[in-house]
């Protein structure tokens, strides 16, 4: 299928102009981890563990499970993009272009027909945020990572990397030393959450990489449904989209996760 004919059938395929506000240099290197860790205002030990990661992605061959991906430059890429100045929990705060992309992908009329909670990231970061208040007053936390990190940092450091080490493989560790956005869920003991959560990921820029970090902790007895879905636009160079998700369920409990990619 040539692209004029794939444009025309993929009605995600379409991009926007750039109205980022923040981009770090092409390239991985420790000082492009420093620039992403002080950009987001990270405690020291997400630095360290991020500068950790960095090292074992260094140390790592590519995998030789999958598709063969060693014609990837890494050192070509966009790692962190930010879309906007910060995230926004009122649907009528997020910049018009941004909010007429989420709107072609039906995230408004979505979340208030089906949806206890929803998050919206564009390129690295979280640009919409929102839950039930009915929902919230059951104790559920539903956060952008870079939130979770930020005010509740107990929970983060002791789940994350606990069922995706970033010794596990060379994406593993590229997704630890970059990880940016992503949803940060807490259902708590007994918590029977009906309607679903949902997170939606949209890459606009061409040669630049998404790498949204979701960490999921049920309590005993609770219950939880999450989606995700991710759409980009179609270019002629590769667009590099590296995620990691860890879902720790305890004794009772149940996660339902979905994950559709488009």
């Amino acid at each position: 299928m040539n692209k004029d004919k794939l444009l025309n059938e993929y009605k995600y395929g379409f991009k926007d102009a750039d109205t980022s506000v923040l981009k770090t240099p092409l390239g991985l290197n420790e000082e492009v981890i420093r620039m992403i860790s002080a950009h987001k205002n990270e405690p020291d030990w997400m630095l360290q563990f991020r500068l950790k990661a960095l090292a074992s992605f260094n140390s790592k061959p590519m995998p030789s499970f999958g598709p063969d991906l060693s014609f990837l430059d890494f050192a070509s890429y966009t790692y962190f993009t930010r879309p906007s100045e910060g995230e926004k929990t009122s649907w009528e705060d997020v910049p018009l272009t941004i909010k007429n992309t989420f709107n072609k992908l039906g995230i408004p009329e979505a979340e208030q027909k089906y949806l206890a909670g929803v998050t919206a990231q564009y390129e690295s970061e979280a640009v919409y945020h929102n839950m039930l208040q009915e929902v919230e007053d059951t104790g559920v936390i539903f956060l952008s990572t870079d939130m979770a990190v930020k005010l509740h940092p107990e929970l983060v450091k002791k789940y994350i990397n606990t069922v995706v080490p970033y010794t596990d493989n060379k994406f593993s560790a590229l997704n630890s030393a970059v990880w940016s956005g992503g949803s940060f869920i807490y259902v708590p003991k007994g918590v029977q959450l009906e309607k679903p959560l949902q997170s939606y990921f949209r890459i606009n820029s061409e040669k630049s990489g998404q790498f949204e970090r979701t960490l999921i902790i049920v309590d005993e007895g609770a219950s939880v449904n999450y989606i995700e879905g991710c759409t980009a636009p179609i270019y002629d160079k590769d667009s590099l989209h590296a995620a990691v998700v860890e879902i720790i369920v305890h004794k009772g409990a149940t996660c339902r996760y979905t994950t559709i990619q488009n």
